[in-house]
């Protein structure tokens, strides 16, 4: 009967991932505080996808709002996934980047603006890729500079996922946030699959692609904070939750020692199936030390002779 009620519960939620880029900004604010800054009737369009024959769109596919959330500043940038892979160009680069320089400045004169980054993006686009690839350089230097003063939280919940460029940006920010259907790389499977061969990738298989790349195996491995359910009201209190916690005492970024010595314990002349990382106690989310405890002086890194090649677990000190 449990199963019934649940399936019957999951069945009448509001869905998070069939939103359109747009309806996932709105829905995060709260009601009557949201406006659209350099919306589509501003065109502010690409000019270089039209000389290479690909029709531009009046928003380039970057959807920026302001408002609050749970009554915070706040800034939300959405990417079309549907448009150019949600490639990352000049002019999306450009809004990006301006929204987050706006909500540092306003954060540095005593508003405390948070940006939430809805990332539905393979990376920098092709047909402009030389100023896609300075776009995600200016992109990062704003996290950088915003996560000092306000949480820039990262979202990836659709099956488009989060690569190239973009998963650099999203690993800076304060929180990141996935769904199990989302994905998140720095190479994506296609890529893989073209420069290497279908023996190396094969990008045609879901299963092998969601257990490397998805949301529950980036969760399992603690490179994503929160695992939500595609539930819309669920998203939205997370997102409220992550604002009100504020800036991490240490961000994911800093922790270079931690991080080191989980790549150091894998053994590359073994072949891991995704489910050992699943299981092995030392990589979960619930083992991993959150970012207040890393500030403490006693966290330690775990040594090289801890992990799946000796199935011993991380001695915490």
């Amino acid at each position: 009967m449990s199963n019934l009620v649940f399936s019957r519960e999951y069945l009448q939620r509001r869905s998070f991932i069939e939103l359109d880029a747009r309806d996932r900004a709105k829905s995060l604010f709260d009601s009557g505080t949201v406006r659209e800054l350099a919306g589509p009737f501003d065109r502010i369009e690409s000019p270089w996808l039209p000389l290479q024959g690909v029709t531009p769109q009046a928003d380039d596919g970057c959807i920026v709002m302001r408002g609050t959330i749970g009554g915070h500043q706040s800034v939300v940038i959405a990417f079309n996934g549907s448009f150019q892979g949600g490639g990352i160009g000049e002019v999306s680069g450009a809004k990006l980047t301006a929204a987050l320089d706006l909500a540092c400045r306003d954060s540095q004169e005593g508003s405390a603006t948070s940006a939430v980054l809805l990332l539905e993006t393979g990376g920098v686009r092709l047909q402009e890729a030389n100023l896609g690839l300075a776009a995600v350089a200016e992109i990062i230097s704003s996290v950088i500079a915003l996560r000092q003063y306000a949480p820039v939280i990262s979202v990836i919940a659709g099956p488009v996922g989060c690569f190239g460029g973009m998963s650099l940006a999203a690993g800076l920010s304060s929180y990141i946030v996935m769904t199990p259907e989302g994905r998140l790389g720095l190479n994506g499977p296609e890529v893989i699959e073209q420069e290497s061969g279908v023996e190396e990738f094969d990008a045609s298989d879901r299963s092998l692609i969601w257990s490397i790349y998805g949301g529950q195996q980036r969760y399992d491995q603690a490179l994503v904070d929160v695992l939500v359910d595609d539930d819309a009201d669920q998203m939205i209190a997370t997102i409220q939750e992550l604002i009100a916690k504020g800036v991490p005492a240490v961000h994911r970024s800093q922790q270079v020692d931690l991080y080191r010595s989980r790549i150091a314990a894998l053994d590359p002349s073994t072949q891991w199936e995704p489910k050992q990382l699943h299981s092995w106690p030392s990589w979960s989310a619930g083992s991993l030390s959150s970012s207040e405890a890393l500030a403490k002086e006693d966290a330690r890194p775990t040594s090289r002779s801890e992990g799946p090649a000796t199935g011993n677990k991380e001695k915490e000190q």
